[in-house]
């Protein structure tokens, strides 16, 4: 290397070691070209740079950023593919020196930035930025000599790599904005999918009791007001509580869900609340609760009737202020959570133990929305089983029917683990049946025990119905036989004193099998 060219090329590493730190820093093009439009200026005397763009809607090459350059002065750099010098380098995918622009036709000078190009002799350098070959734009700057003679061939080397860099940082953002589009538009689509799927429409139920619950859930998800669902066990206190979250303003925003009686007392004050490094043994990093991470959305807390009496007050807090601090800080964070709660229990029975605070209780049950059994809407069975029946079908690849006898024995069962047993059910079914129709022949051995059961009560309920049916038609009977005797077996007088026509009368002696003593 000769001593003379030792600045220059020190220089020249001291700007591409700046230049791979800034682009190393942001992914914000804009950001990091201007950072690197300013180490050119500053490092290598490389004036009024500018990174040209195409833009694809105006086919027109427009400066995405300049240095050097007012705001009027950027406007103004517009070129059509093939204008100028920039133009003709984007369209040729070529660089292209112009040792004096005051003597170059194809010079513009679109800018007007650079004053009377007669009285100052400015070399201007302009290189493609490309993308796996293909040309995206262009990188030009005046050139100021500083060390020694001009030497064009440094330069062009030099913006070659800056040119490529730029490049490889155009191709890594436009990479990282098509994820960020496509993320955002799942988002749309699961979040329209999720709407559509919670719709009250679309929950079955078309018993008096669920028209009632839709009711309730119709008047209630508009508002910001705390929801206590109340109901058995698997009677789908979780998806009204989603029913809920979806139809109201909050539907963009997060559905969390937590159950209270899944988790022991320590772990459960640190999800709900969070906790900060160190709070305690295995805390190695700070951790957000559930109610941070629930913040402008829904926090669900399911079996809230198993959470323990210290973390009562806790919550308490939270549904009075909508403030707390995570376990083990002393920071005090805010958020705005609308909360539903569910559980099984008989709160006020908790109350009166003492196992559950009135005051909270008071905070939940703000808009009590009960769920019914299953038993007691006994006309939404056959249409639950449909469904089930359908989906599970699809998922199992399967045409499954379920026989007239069998689908009146599983409606008249009591179904103790409500919705959801009689979901379990029929996912069985389908599974382990070895013919298309399931009769009480065919039903798969492995559930055949659970059926009996069925049948057992149903037959039990048979047989009450058939002793009460004895039971009357042995005092009609009766009562038709006094009636006989007392008008003289006259058939015509009874059936006047009973109220019936001398017709039913022949009818009745003849079910009954009674004759003349």
């Amino acid at each position: 290397m000769n001593t003379q060219d030792t600045p220059l090329k020190i220089a020249e590493l001291s700007a591409l070691y700046e230049i791979s730190r800034a682009l190393a820093s942001s992914l914000d093009l804009a950001k990091t070209s201007h950072k690197i439009l300013e180490i050119l200026a500053s490092i290598l005397d490389m004036r009024r740079g500018t990174l040209t763009l195409l833009d694809p809607e105006t086919g027109e090459l427009v400066i995405e950023t300049a240095h050097g350059l007012t705001a009027e002065e950027i406007a103004r750099g517009r070129f059509k593919v093939g204008e100028g010098v920039t133009g003709r380098v984007f369209e040729k995918g070529e660089p292209m020196i112009v040792p004096d622009v005051g003597r170059e036709p194809l010079f513009l000078n679109r800018t007007r930035s650079r004053g009377d190009l007669t009285k100052e002799r400015i070399a201007f350098l302009c290189m493609p930025v490309k993308i796996q070959g293909e040309t995206i734009g262009v990188l030009s700057v005046d050139r100021l000599f500083r060390y020694g003679s001009p030497d064009f061939e440094d330069d062009v080397r030099v913006l070659t790599v800056v040119a490529s860099l730029i490049g490889q940082a155009v191709k890594l953002q436009q990479t990282v904005s098509s994820e960020k589009r496509a993320l955002l538009e799942q988002n749309i689509q699961l979040q329209s999918e999720l709407k559509n799927r919670y719709r009250i429409g679309n929950i079955i139920g078309q018993s008096k009791l669920m028209a009632e619950v839709f009711r309730s859930v119709l008047q209630v998800c508009k508002s910001k007001a705390t929801v206590l669902l109340r109901g058995e066990s698997g009677t789908g206190k979780e998806l009204i509580a989603r029913a809920i979250h979806y139809n109201s303003p909050r539907a963009e925003r997060p559905f969390i869900k937590v159950n209270c009686a899944a988790l022991p007392e320590t772990l459960l004050e640190s999800e709900l609340f969070g906790h900060e490094r160190g709070a305690f043994t295995g805390a190695t990093q700070l951790r957000k609760g559930r109610f941070e991470l629930a913040d402008g959305g829904t926090l669900f807390l399911d079996e809230i009737g198993d959470i323990p009496l210290p973390i009562q007050v806790k919550l308490l807090r939270v549904l009075q202020e909508q403030r707390f601090e995570r376990v083990g800080g002393s920071q005090t964070l805010s958020v705005d959570v609308r909360l539903v709660a569910a559980t099984h229990r008989n709160l006020e029975v908790a109350i009166g133990e003492g196992n559950f605070r009135e005051d909270l209780y008071y905070r939940l049950n703000v808009v009590p929305i009960f769920l019914p059994s299953l038993r007691e809407r006994k006309e939404d069975i056959p249409v639950l089983i449909e469904y089930f029946l359908s989906r599970c079908n699809k998922e199992h690849h399967k045409q499954i029917r379920i026989a007239p006898d069998v689908m009146n024995v599983m409606v008249r069962y009591h179904w103790p683990g409500n919705v959801r047993e009689l979901e379990n059910c029929v996912e069985r079914m389908v599974i382990m049946a070895e013919t298309s129709e399931v009769t009480f022949q065919t039903i798969p051995s492995s559930i055949a025990a659970y059926f009996q059961d069925v049948r057992e009560v149903t037959r039990a309920a048979s047989k009450e119905t058939h002793t009460l049916r004895s039971t009357v038609e042995q005092m009609e009977r009766e009562q038709m036989i006094e009636a006989l005797k007392k008008c003289g077996w006259v058939q015509s007088r009874a059936a006047g004193m009973l109220g019936i026509t001398p017709r039913q009368i022949g009818y009745k002696m003849k079910k009954y099998k009674i004759e003349h003593g």
